[in-house]
């Protein structure tokens, strides 16, 4: 019963942050206030969540050297070794110093919270993906140097673990701690090489490999925690030392990431939520002084040394914003700090850190989470704009197209390869594939039977306008599962899928699966809807974003839709901003001088239910969108659904979702592959407005 109250909360808690918006990781650990004894009580923090939260721990900074970029580091290895000083001695003085002088701390209390403070956690990393600027010289130097602030932290906690229990500071004390702690690296570094050399060349069993690497990753940390070292700096060095040996994309990888973030990080969050006492807030005392001091001071330090490794770097100010922006946010690391202190007993019965350091803690946790997500999202798109601003946008070397057209029904598989076909470029003269994905359950001999007819048509379809079409029928217990992973067999360029007909804005209206479709590929989707015969269409009104132009999917979308007007002989019309359809102008003339194209202007996306007035029942609204996090994005387009349904009900209608950077099999636990189309804000909203039309 225990483990299975953990894994609904594993569960259920994603699911409902997701609907409230707020992040995972601090979802799981309000999760474990709610069940833990301060809470309701349901569960008790027995040695099984210590067991299991240790691990979660271990795993976390195992997973954080694992994924370092080692090539980067040492090109830039001057300039992180500065900024990582700057993060850590900044904001570790600044904390230091209010926390004795406000919070009335003592100097080994003051100086485990200052560790705190100058440790970081990349927490907004991912949104450096979805923009594709990995590979870029600031986002390796801050990660570097958050790595690097996190050692000297980290060093510095071991030091002062060690003052407490031992003998004091003296110079024999630090010799010894730094021949240990140089044996310690040497010996790590030589053994594990040589033993994972020998292991993964001589046993290629996916279950020996995988817990292979879990024996390096606890032996490390347990011979940390024997010479005086946490094992947390173990688990993260024995990940810097198997960096090299386990490919990012290999199956290995994945199997070690899947196995942390779908059961030890989550049970290590819990575990820790379930030791915050929310009863202190109502205490009184110093606990929100100390929060403020924490987010202030431990903020501004984080702030100050960015801003000025950008100006010795001599850095554009952006670079500055995303150096700030990756390394203010803090995380697991902190918790599993503050929990030392908690077991350091200055006297009987009190402790170095207390409740109310704990609970401060948790609360910095998601203010800082938030500052450093919001300011890293801004960044990345200054980022962008500022490396394309002005640049003209050109076709990519080649063309890797392969269209995936995903059918279902009848009465709408003949519309979509039709439409594929009028998409294809004619001189590659390669074919399309049609896909058709059925349940793998009682019924499923019988729907493959019917899929493979539905198939048989569509080829027949296809031949009639002399293109090869190649077919498939695939069991899944996941439609979008299985379009993603047929997509990926397939190595296709995009997906031209039909959209569902219904009246009410519900979940329904991407159809079952759509929704979960584009949110787990980030490559191009085209979702139409044609009520009449795509060759009697007159004009195509295509809504265009602001700043779509510096989307890396925007020559795509454009060649596509432009080669659909060309073959329909139809006119396209373009409604967008001056500085975008001029973008576009530009394009079409290079490349498709015969298109008969019209540009209108559209400040904003909330205009677009204006459009209404101006399609005709043989006209096609196109509507080119964006997924959440992107250059293009805008909260406006929440409304997509709605707007819709009340504005182009029964119209022709496509939908396109651009090629978006990143690696859509990509999966993190504070980045969920799942998001709730709805959130909770929208469904209220909904309800107070068809119950008291507010």
């Amino acid at each position: 019963m225990i483990f299975f109250v953990v894994l609904l909360i594993i569960l259920l808690a994603p699911i409902i942050m997701g609907k409230l918006r707020i992040p995972h990781i601090i979802g799981m650990v309000l999760a474990g206030v709610l069940v833990g004894q301060y809470g309701l009580n349901i569960l008790v923090r027995d040695d099984s969540f210590e067991l299991f939260g240790k691990v979660g721990l271990y795993y976390i900074m195992f997973l954080a050297g694992l994924e370092m970029d080692m090539e980067g580091l040492k090109k830039n290895a001057r300039k992180v070794l500065t900024f990582g000083l700057l993060s850590f001695v900044l904001p570790f003085v600044l904390t230091y110093f209010t926390s004795i002088y406000w919070l009335g701390y003592s100097s080994l209390s003051a100086m485990l919270l200052s560790c705190v403070m100058s440790a970081c956690t990349l927490i907004a990393y991912p949104i450096v993906g979805r923009y594709g600027l990995q590979k870029k010289k600031v986002v390796t130097i801050s990660v570097g140097a958050s790595m690097l602030s996190l050692l000297l932290s980290l060093i510095t906690l071991a030091a002062l673990s060690g003052v407490f229990y031992g003998d004091g500071a003296d110079v024999k004390f630090w010799t010894v701690f730094l021949l240990k702690f140089v044996g310690y690296c040497f010996f790590i570094s030589m053994a594990t090489r040589r033993l994972t050399r020998y292991f993964l060349r001589r046993y290629s069993d996916a279950v020996m490999q995988f817990i292979f690497v879990m024996c390096i990753l606890f032996m490390s940390a347990a011979l940390a925690s024997l010479i005086g070292l946490e094992g947390i700096f173990g688990a993260f060095y024995s990940g810097l030392i198997l960096n090299r040996f386990i490919p990012s994309v290999s199956p290995l990888m994945n199997r070690i990431e899947f196995t942390g973030n779908a059961l030890f990080i989550p049970y290590f969050l819990i575990g820790v939520g379930m030791l915050i006492n929310l009863g202190v807030l109502f205490e009184g005392g110093n606990i929100l002084l100390a929060v403020a001091v924490m987010v202030v001071f431990g903020t501004l330090g984080k702030a100050l040394a960015a801003y000025a490794s950008c100006l010795v770097f001599r850095m554009p100010w952006v670079a500055g914003n995303m150096m700030f922006g990756l390394t203010s946010a803090h995380a697991a690391g902190a918790i599993a700090m503050v929990m030392v202190g908690m077991q350091m007993e200055v006297s009987p019965g009190v402790f170095l850190m207390d409740d109310t350091a704990l609970n401060g803690v948790v609360m910095m946790i998601l203010f800082t989470c938030v500052i450093s997500t919001i300011v890293t999202e801004q960044a990345a798109k200054s980022m962008v704009l500022h490396n394309a601003r002005n640049k003209v946008v050109e076709k990519a070397d080649g063309d890797d197209e392969k269209i995936l057209i995903p059918v279902k029904y009848p009465e709408t598989c003949d519309t979509l390869v039709n439409l594929g076909i009028l998409m294809r470029n004619r001189k590659l003269n390669r074919g399309l594939v049609a896909l058709n994905v059925v349940y793998d359950d009682d019924n499923a001999a019988f729907n493959q039977r019917e899929g493979q007819e539905l198939l048989n048509h569509v080829v027949q379809t296809a031949a009639g306008a002399d293109v090869r079409m190649q077919t498939q029928v695939r069991l899944a217990t996941n439609i979008a599962n299985g379009i993603k992973h047929a997509f990926l067999e397939y190595d296709a360029s995009e997906i031209i899928m039909g959209l569902h007909i219904h009246q009410e804005v519900t979940k329904r209206f991407w159809g079952e699966f759509a929704q979960s479709l584009f949110n787990g590929l980030n490559r191009q989707i085209i979702i139409a809807r044609c009520v009449m015969p795509l060759s009697t269409l007159r004009g195509l009104h295509v809504a265009v974003p602001s700043r779509a132009e510096y989307e890396p999917g925007f020559s795509r979308w454009l060649e596509r839709l432009a080669r659909l007007a060309g073959n329909l002989d139809c006119r396209i019309f373009f409604h967008g901003r001056a500085e975008t359809t001029a973008v576009i102008r530009e394009f079409l003339t290079r490349e498709h001088p015969s298109v008969r194209a019209e540009f209108h202007d559209m400040e904003h996306w909330n205009e677009l239910p204006s459009l209404a007035g101006k399609i005709s029942k043989e006209d096609m609204l196109v509507v080119v969108t964006a997924r959440k996090g992107t250059i293009s994005y805008k909260s406006a387009m929440d409304r997509l659904p709605d707007e819709i349904s009340d504005y182009f009900h029964g119209q022709n209608l496509m939908i396109i979702f651009p090629d978006q950077y990143g690696k859509s099999e990509t999966m993190t636990f504070t980045t969920a592959q799942h998001t709730e189309q709805l959130s909770a804000y929208d469904m209220l909203r909904g309800f107070l407005h068809r119950h008291f039309n507010l």
